[in-house]
């Protein structure tokens, strides 16, 4: 049974920085590209950002670029989102998903129950 476990989400303050991380279980996690996504209340869920299998290839949102570093270990079978400089606007659900193939949209296949990030002003 495949299993991502986020932790790392809290209450942080504008400017402040945060690095959430996803441990996965159940899976050969180094065959696999990683992706964070993010939802805001009322709004459509969207990816922060995704590493390919190697972590060779990354992308970035746009709304995140220059902000946020994805990165993974695979020793560790976790995928890691350091989130600098963050802004109010960053505040959402993070979820973490697996997929057998890098992808930018939501078309994996394996994913997190998600982690609280609160960016107060």
């Amino acid at each position: 049974q495949v299993q991502l476990v986020e932790s790392g989400g809290g209450l942080v303050q504008a400017g402040g920085s945060l690095r959430l991380s996803c441990t996965a279980s159940g899976l050969t996690f180094s065959n696999y590209a990683m992706a964070w996504f993010r939802q805001a209340p009322g709004q459509e869920r969207e990816q922060a950002a995704g590493i390919s299998w190697s972590g060779g290839t990354t992308y970035y949102g746009t709304s995140v670029k220059d902000r946020f570093i994805i990165s993974r270990d695979d020793s560790k079978n976790t995928v890691y989102l350091q989130m600098d400089s963050l802004k109010p606007e960053d505040t959402a659900v993070y979820f973490c998903a697996a997929g057998k193939y890098f992808e930018i949209g939501p078309n994996y296949e394996y994913w997190g129950q998600g982690t609280q990030v609160t960016v107060s002003a």
